[in-house]
Formats: structure tokens, C-alpha cells, sequence
């Protein structure tokens, strides 16, 4: 079944995201780092980094979306849906719209690369150094609750 997700929408405080029924991304960790994804310049915040994700379809659930995202942004990732543990899921409530970080872990970090054009780079990077990368504001404002 297609994802039947896209499309903007806005939330009770009027602010425009994407995804008709929320979106949801995936915070993979492993031996002490975290896979982020660094938007294309064109994309909604580009060139900010983030967790691999997108608008859920309304037959998935967070983890179900978070994970086929994961898949469709990353090359390498294609053994994912088997190999990773969720650990838990944390959700950004903005009022008729959310946004969920499915926090997991897998055993070792994976060679991993961009796969379409709405990633520019994919890239491991240790827990201490995310704050010092661009962030894409909801990731941002979610770090310390999705880091602990």
C-alpha cells in the first residue's frame, strides 16, 4: 500500500508541517553515536541536520513509518527493518499534528549513504557532537528528551 501522507497541514498554533497524519523519523544509535541526515538545500530547513524521516501514511504506525522513511532516504539501510531495536518512542505533540522520534539501537554502526534527492549527506556522529551541528529546529528542540 502507497503512503497516502503527503501533503502540508497546519497545527493548532497555525504552523505549516508536512505530513497529513504527523510524520515520524528514526534516532538510531549505536556504540555511543547517532545517524543523522543532513537536508537538501531546497528541502523545508535544508541544509540543517536531523533524523531520517517523513510524513506517516495513515495505515502505519510511528514505528512502521520511521522505519520504511529510513529505508527510502538512506542506501545501506535496506537491512534495518530486521536488525534494530526500538528502544522508545517520543512524541512531539503540536495540536492536530505530531511528530515521532522512534529512538533505537542496533549493534554496530553501518557504512551508510544519501539515497534520493532530499538527503544531502548521512553521517554517524557522536552524542556529544550533535548540538554543534546546524540543527533542524524540531530536532533541536527535542534533543535533550530524545538524547536521554
Amino acid at each position: 500500500m502507497l503512503p497516502d501522507g503527503d501533503g502540508w497541514v497546519r497545527c493548532d498554533a497555525r504552523h505549516e508541517h508536512w505530513g497529513r497524519f504527523g510524520a515520524a523519523g528514526l534516532l538510531l544509535r549505536s556504540e555511543g553515536q547517532v545517524l543523522l541526515q543532513r537536508r537538501a538545500w531546497w528541502t523545508h530547513h535544508g541544509r540543517t541536520w536531523g533524523v531520517p524521516g517523513g510524513a506517516r501514511a495513515s495505515w502505519e504506525s510511528p514505528e512502521e513509518a520511521a522505519l520504511r522513511e529510513a529505508v527510502e532516504e538512506m542506501r545501506g539501510a535496506d537491512h534495518l527493518l530486521g536488525a534494530v531495536e526500538v528502544d522508545r518512542v517520543h512524541c512531539d505533540d503540536h495540536g492536530g499534528w505530531a511528530y515521532w522520534t522512534v529512538i533505537a539501537d542496533i549493534a554496530t554502526p553501518f557504512a551508510v549513504a544519501a539515497r534520493g534527492a532530499e538527503t544531502a549527506e548521512m553521517r554517524w556522529v557522536t552524542v556529544a557532537d550533535v548540538t554543534r551541528l546546524p540543527l533542524h529546529p524540531g530536532f533541536a528542540a527535542s534533543w535533550e528528551a530524545v538524547a536521554s
